[in-house]
Parts: C-alpha cells; structure tokens; sequence
C-alpha cells in the first residue's frame, strides 16, 4: 500500500475476538486525496456485523502526517461507530518507509 501511487483507503472489519472478517478497499483517488464517506463504512461494518474495525489508508507523497481532513474524518467516524456500539481501534496512515498511528498519537 505505501507504494500505490494513488491513495486507497481500506478498512478492516473484525468481530468480537478481533479476528478479521474482511480486508476491503473502500475508495481510492489520486496522488493526494480519495474520498471517504463515514456513511458508507459504518454501512459496511453494520452489513458485516463487525464489532470493531481498524481503517487504513496512504499518503503517496511519503509523509504519514494527517490532513486536516484525515483527523476531522477520523473523529467523525469515531463519533459514529461509539454510536452504534463498534469500536475503532485504529486509524493509521501508512506513507513509503514510515507510518502514523491515530490511536499512539492519542488521537484515538
């Protein structure tokens, strides 16, 4: 995923024990931005009875570092999972060589 040269933003679904129900690839853009729909994933995670999920996405350009955009989408989406009970346990940013976790930054 670090090497892509557009971004991907995937998210993996997990179910009560944390075991991985699926591994999907939600969106993808261009060099430096993909659209994200909050609505959209927590319908997915609803549709695959996920207790928790962690989401993932790159930043071509090798810096790991969030947009603004990243941390109000990743807040958003927090916002919206404690809601409907389904915990996200990370949000990370994987760029070439390097990588940033939400939750290690106490963004999460």
């Amino acid at each position: 995923m670090a090497e892509k040269q557009i971004e991907e933003f995937r998210a993996l679904f997990l179910d009560r024990q944390n075991q991985l129900i699926a591994d999907e690839i939600l969106s993808t853009g261009t060099v430096d931005y993909t659209p994200i729909y909050p609505r959209e994933v927590m319908k997915r995670a609803l549709t695959l009875s996920a207790s928790a999920m962690i989401i993932v996405h790159n930043h071509p350009s090798g810096d790991p570092t969030p947009s603004k955009a990243d941390i109000q989408m990743t807040k958003q989406l927090d916002e919206i999972s404690k809601s409907l009970g389904i915990v996200l346990h990370d949000h990370l940013i994987i760029a070439r060589g390097s990588e940033y976790s939400f939750k290690s930054e106490g963004l999460l």
